[in-house]
């Protein structure tokens, strides 16, 4: 296409990156209508992340950091994405996008687009900031804080998949239908994939910083914003607002398990 081929630079390519998440987002909200099913959003996230910064290193050509970039992304994108669909298929609405729905009304078939949809598909574009960075041209050469950006990204990543298996596992065994999962990596915390999640982009992020110096700090946004959204939006504030009233044997489990960060348990659940 000739607008492609016209980008010049950093800016031009990351407004192209916002544009075909929009895409992703309008035909997935325009699908969720007739299924009432706003939580398909959550089966296109990792989209509205990867098919950007594919984007980016396609435009670019890409180095050898935005080789390694992209691969962890890639990576992280088909695995959430499968896990997610899988988790999801049958079981219709999450219960979080039906406390969304019902805040929301009336209309909130048309609100979606912009409350669900498109909000997401903007913070996803943020999420990629790192590629695009990594993307601008005079990139400083690979460096120690590479080495040490994907090994954090890429231990993350086998964090969140193992943490994510495990789940996935306890949930299959009937016999473990109203216990809590406390095995594994969840003996040492209650959120191992939102750990392994957030030290992805953490270490892309320093990835990112390496590329373009103190002049590509703002790569370090993408972690922000996801440590933020998985510790206090969508992640652990929300699933556990109200699980112990749910699930009281969770609150045992609350009382002797850190929340985030992986530590050895207390020897003794709070009375």
């Amino acid at each position: 296409m000739a607008f492609l081929e016209s980008l010049p630079a950093t800016p031009a390519l990351g407004l192209t990156g916002l544009l075909i998440a929009v895409v992703i987002a309008v035909p997935t909200w325009l699908a969720s209508l007739p299924l009432r099913d706003a939580s398909l959003a959550d089966r296109v996230w990792s989209a509205f992340i990867a098919i950007p910064v594919a984007f980016y290193v396609g435009k670019t050509g890409g180095d050898a950091r935005a080789g390694v970039m992209l691969a962890i992304t890639l990576a992280w994108a088909v695995r959430l994405g499968v896990y997610v669909t899988i988790r999801n298929w049958g079981h219709g609405e999450d219960r979080r996008y039906q406390a969304i729905r019902e805040r929301n009304q009336p209309n909130f078939a048309l609100k979606s687009l912009w409350l669900v949809f498109l909000l997401q598909a903007v913070l996803g574009w943020i999420v990629g900031w790192p590629m695009l960075v990594a993307s601008a041209p005079g990139t400083a050469p690979w460096g120690v804080w590479d080495g040490l950006g994907a090994a954090l990204a890429a231990g993350g990543l086998l964090v969140e998949t193992v943490a994510d298996a495990q789940l996935a596992r306890f949930r299959r065994d009937p016999a473990n239908h109203g216990q809590v999962m406390d095995r594994g990596l969840w003996r040492y915390s209650r959120h191992p994939n939102y750990f392994g999640e957030t030290c992805v982009w953490w270490g892309l992020g320093v990835m990112g910083l390496a590329a373009g110096g103190w002049t590509g700090a703002w790569a370090l946004v993408s972690p922000l914003l996801m440590t933020i959204l998985l510790l206090k939006v969508s992640g652990v504030t929300l699933l556990e607002q109200d699980i112990g009233e749910r699930r009281p044997a969770y609150r045992d489990y609350i009382a002797r398990t850190s929340a985030f960060i992986p530590w050895p348990p207390k020897r003794e659940a709070a009375r």
